[in-house]
């Protein structure tokens, strides 16, 4: 596993140790989670069937849901190297209603893959890019897919934003472009691997991404990740802007910047899908 494992913006198949971890995800979806249906409807309109899909990376289930709502018929394999996302992901399919159609099974795909046979669709959301050797899971995964399956890759391509731009001076902009730095969220454009691995008709689409969630979600999903930022700015970040991180987070008043009244939370992803010949 890269150093990226250990602060960037957690991809669902890592952080087994991260008691918050799951929150965060769950926070994530219900404010941004958008783009989920968005990408899981693209990739319907690409697929030619989907009989069987696996999720890499299912982390608390979030895509195996919108997946399996957006293709009824499918059977789904969610995969993660956490037991608790495993258990979260099947908890997740229950409450929605299509656990007869999930199975989940712990694996770390940096070991070994699980057998998983011929597969229509296989989707992997912020995970690709955290595994050791991503080229060999592409073409693990083209291995995996029968012919005319899709790969589907998803990626954040920007760090979720809270504040007002003008907030202390574009405070959150300034400190998105250091943890840039350390490398959160680093992804390279995937369509060069993924022809590298054997695949065609590379295509690419962009999902803006805006919530406006109820003030106290809100605040919840800002402070949830805002506070994962701090000590990873440690020494990075000047002290009066560490300050303003540190006041912003304390201040719960009614005139907070986080989770007042109109808040919109603003982020997006990018998503690759590739086809087997």
């Amino acid at each position: 596993m890269t150093d990226h494992a250990t602060h960037q913006h957690p991809a669902p198949h890592t952080h087994q140790h991260d008691a918050g971890l799951p929150a965060l995800l769950d926070l994530d979806a219900q404010v941004l989670g958008d783009y989920l249906d968005g990408a899981a409807a693209w990739s319907a309109g690409l697929v030619h069937r989907a009989g069987t899909i696996v999720d890499i990376g299912s982390g608390t289930g979030a895509g195996t849901v919108a997946l399996a709502r957006r293709f009824p018929a499918a059977e789904l394999l969610a995969v993660d190297r956490s037991p608790d996302m495993v258990a979260r992901t099947l908890g997740a399919a229950r409450s929605a209603g299509v656990a007869g159609r999930v199975r989940a099974v712990e694996a770390d795909l940096d070991r070994a893959w699980p057998a998983l046979g011929g597969v229509d669709l296989i989707w992997a959301s912020s995970s690709l890019h955290e595994l050791a050797d991503p080229q060999r899971a592409m073409r693990d995964i083209f291995a995996a897919l029968n012919p005319g399956g899709l790969a589907v890759v998803v990626e954040m391509d920007g760090l979720p934003r809270f504040l007002p731009d003008s907030f202390h001076g574009g405070l959150e902009p300034r400190l998105h472009a250091l943890l840039a730095r350390r490398g959160w969220n680093a992804h390279p454009d995937w369509q060069p691997g993924l022809e590298r691995a054997g695949f065609a008709d590379v295509q690419r689409r962009a999902f803006p991404t805006e919530g406006r969630p109820a003030p106290e979600l809100a605040a919840r999903y800002a402070r949830a990740f805002l506070a994962r930022m701090g000590p990873a700015l440690e020494g990075v970040a000047a002290a009066g802007d560490l300050a303003a991180l540190r006041r912003v987070l304390a201040d719960r008043g009614t005139d907070s910047p986080l989770g007042g009244p109109g808040t919109v939370v603003r982020g997006g992803r990018t998503a690759w899908a590739a086809r087997k010949p």
